[in-house]
């Protein structure tokens, strides 16, 4: 969503914010975090800081193409991330009840 913040803050047309938007998302499919020593990897600083490069990479994508030659929009990327999330097996779920993770395990986060 940062991508189509980006786009709308630069007066961009509602398309473009809308493919910025999609072309950010688009990249989280099928991510899922790999257990590592029986702890699902943390939400840390560091997918915060790739979260913002996927914005501005999204951001200059859509903003440096023709609107309407985008082939996936938002809301297909939206759907496809949601059956991707409902057919994920839990374990593989940050919020799952397998990622338990201790305090110690956040110290760096």
């Amino acid at each position: 969503m940062g991508a189509a913040f980006l786009a709308q803050a630069h007066d961009f047309e509602p398309q473009v914010v809308a493919n910025g938007a999609e072309s950010s998302m688009e990249h989280h499919l099928g991510l899922t975090c790999d257990p590592v020593a029986g702890y699902v990897q943390l939400p840390c600083i560091e997918r915060c800081s790739y979260g913002a490069v996927k914005a501005w990479v999204g951001f200059l994508i859509a903003s440096n193409e023709i609107p309407t030659n985008r082939r996936v929009d938002f809301d297909t990327t939206v759907d496809a991330m949601a059956l991707t999330a409902k057919e994920m097996n839990s374990k593989y779920k940050e919020t799952s009840e397998a990622a338990s993770l201790s305090p110690s395990c956040c110290a760096d986060c």
